[in-house]
């Protein structure tokens, strides 16, 4: 029916007959002459509608944003001063012959060039949303981004399998989605969380490259670059190293930038998780972002600050400073708003000084809690710190966790204000990075128990086998996080494939032989016939992709996302369903309000 795309019409067609189909995205009417601009998935079009074509020109007066129309035209050079660079078609336009209206338009709800749309308006009206041009080019980039993934991977040997969506309830972290079995009653399956335990039995099955994009799912609560359904790169590989894992995956990451937006990303350094949370607080630190913190527990131990000296004295506790260059400039008010943002991450409060006159020593310093530090205390701030003139100390002083999420977030917003920027303490730039070294547990308090930090399958590091049976808080694992600005990008590691040492690993769980056996038995089986030495990782498409379109959530770049309470505006799911359903699957609702 068309010749070719709207945003396609350039000078190399000029003179041409060009048949197009598209949606009118503005008319214009001056003064006896329309012009329509005709928009598709590719972009815009100027189409002139000259009156010298009367039955065509009835027809033009009547369109409205939003019809659907056929345009016959013929391309021809815009006049001098009225071109466009910033469209393909920008230095051409089209003398319409031919006008079809193929479908009308009500009225629509906003205008697709209205910058100031409320989320809940753009996604309850969805389909009119993905129209506007900034979500049709995200949505041309994910294609792009998962065809060069495709290609990547088919050029170094992987094939796509698929995996069930239809599977059993496994603890991997997040809260499964649920589906009841209507042929068995009281039984359920469960939506993945992830390939995991699928892809190492393929591994076993001797598919020694597989990859598959493809959704998963989690019960969690949820953030701008979270949704309950998201769409995974899944990838497993048997018989390389971690280290020869990673340098593929970096390769396969650096030419999807290149091929999709023309980014060559620079070099990847490698930082362990102790290294990260060490420095930043963070197991994914912004490296563009110029700030790191200062180590003082040491030295809090024996001052009189008791919020200071309290958690430097005791198990798991941590005293953390973050110099911030030119940070006295900023005033009360602007500290105090700080102080209630860390509040968020748990801390009690924000300690800090204003240094005015490094040389006057105490003297030089504006705060509250100088006169509370020994002199000791404070001269080893001032050399650690390397604090300058007009400089700003904030502290952190709690449990370790609540330092590291409280000082960490308060760093990222400092590093990402207006301030920050003008100082210098933000770089705008690509920064990657391996996060390497990840501890294989992670103690709960409460139930005085080990978790896994990443699943139960993680391989330890050569050598630390055993010290799953005698120190399991100091068992390195196989593995590792690509982090790029901040944001993980992917993650995974290389699995146990040792029935001895995966039986380590559920000792160190509490996880019994039996309830190993019922939650599991399937893999373990599995790997008792010769399970090859694997490993693998997963990518986040959408985080990828919202990343290169420097949107502000992944649901910019996902066709139909939920709201942050997991909700579809546009189809009104989750939502009730009829009696008759709920008894074909043998399912009661329980009233709350009496329960």
């Amino acid at each position: 029916m068309r010749t070719t795309y709207a945003g396609l019409v350039s000078e190399a067609l000029l003179g041409q007959t060009v048949t197009l189909m598209g949606w009118a995205h503005r008319r214009r009417d001056h003064g006896g002459v329309i012009f329509i601009d005709l928009r598709d998935r590719e972009g815009l079009v100027q189409i002139v509608c000259d009156p010298d074509r009367a039955e065509m020109f009835k027809t033009a007066e009547i369109v409205r944003n939003e019809f659907c129309l056929k345009i016959v035209g013929k391309v021809r050079a815009r006049p001098e001063g009225t071109t466009n660079a910033n469209l393909v078609s920008g230095k051409v336009e089209v003398l319409c012959h031919e006008l079809e209206v193929l479908n009308a338009s009500v009225t629509p709800p906003f205008q697709l060039d209205d910058e100031n749309l409320s989320e809940t308006t753009r996604l309850t009206h969805r389909v009119l949303d993905l129209r506007r041009p900034q979500m049709q080019k995200n949505l041309m980039l994910r294609y792009r981004v998962a065809m060069e993934v495709r290609k990547f991977l088919d050029a170094n040997g992987f094939i796509d399998i698929e995996t069930p969506m239809l599977t059993k309830s496994t603890p991997e972290g997040a809260r499964d989605y649920l589906v009841p079995s209507r042929v068995h009653d009281g039984h359920f399956f469960a939506l993945p969380q992830s390939p995991q335990l699928f892809k190492q039995l393929l591994m076993v099955a001797g598919f020694d490259r597989y990859y598959q994009i493809t959704k998963c799912f989690r019960d969690e609560d949820l953030r701008a670059d979270r949704q309950p359904e998201f769409t995974q790169i899944d990838i497993e590989t048997s018989f390389l190293t971690e280290e020869e894992i990673r340098g593929m995956f970096e390769g396969m990451i650096r030419e999807v930038f290149r091929k999709t937006i023309g980014v060559d990303l620079p070099g990847y350094p490698v930082m362990t998780y102790a290294d990260a949370m060490y420095k930043y607080g963070s197991d994914k630190p912004d490296l563009r972002i110029k700030l790191q913190f200062t180590e003082l527990t040491d030295v809090m131990k024996d001052v009189d600050f008791k919020v200071f000296s309290t958690p430097a004295q005791s198990k798991g506790g941590r005293v953390v400073a973050l110099r911030v260059p030119g940070g006295a400039e900023m005033s009360r008010g602007e500290i105090d708003g700080y102080t209630e943002f860390v509040k968020i991450y748990g801390a009690k409060g924000l300690a800090w000084i204003k240094v005015n006159d490094v040389a006057k020593g105490r003297e030089g310093m504006q705060s509250p809690v100088v006169k509370n530090l020994h002199d000791t205390a404070l001269a080893e701030i001032i050399a650690r710190t390397g604090v300058c003139n007009g400089d700003l100390i904030f502290f952190g002083a709690d449990k370790a966790k609540v330092v590291n999420d409280a000082i960490g977030a308060l760093r990222l917003k400092v590093g990402h204000s207006e301030f920050g920027k003008k100082n210098g303490l933000f770089e705008d730039k690509w920064a990657p990075l391996w996060v390497v070294d990840f501890p294989m547990f992670e103690h709960d308090d409460e139930e005085d128990r080990w978790n896994a930090v990443h699943h139960p399958f993680t391989a330890p590091k050569d050598g630390h086998e055993n010290l799953m049976d005698t120190d399991p808080g100091a068992c390195i694992a196989k593995a590792y996080d690509m982090v790029l600005n901040g944001w993980e990008l992917g993650g995974g590691s290389v699995r146990i494939h040792k029935a001895d040492v995966q039986s380590k690993v559920f000792t160190a769980l509490k996880i019994s032989k039996e309830d190993a056996q019922v939650k599991f038995g399937f893999l373990l089986d599995a790997l008792q016939y010769g399970a090859p030495p694997h490993g693998g990782l997963a990518f986040g498409l959408d985080r990828i992709v919202t990343m290169m379109t420097r949107a502000e959530s992944i649901r910019d770049v996902i066709a139909f996302p939920k709201t942050q309470r997991a909700q579809c505006l546009l189809t009104g799911a989750p939502s009730l369903v009829d009696e008759k359903q709920l008894r074909e699957l043998h399912i009661r609702l329980r009233n709350t309000a009496q329960a």
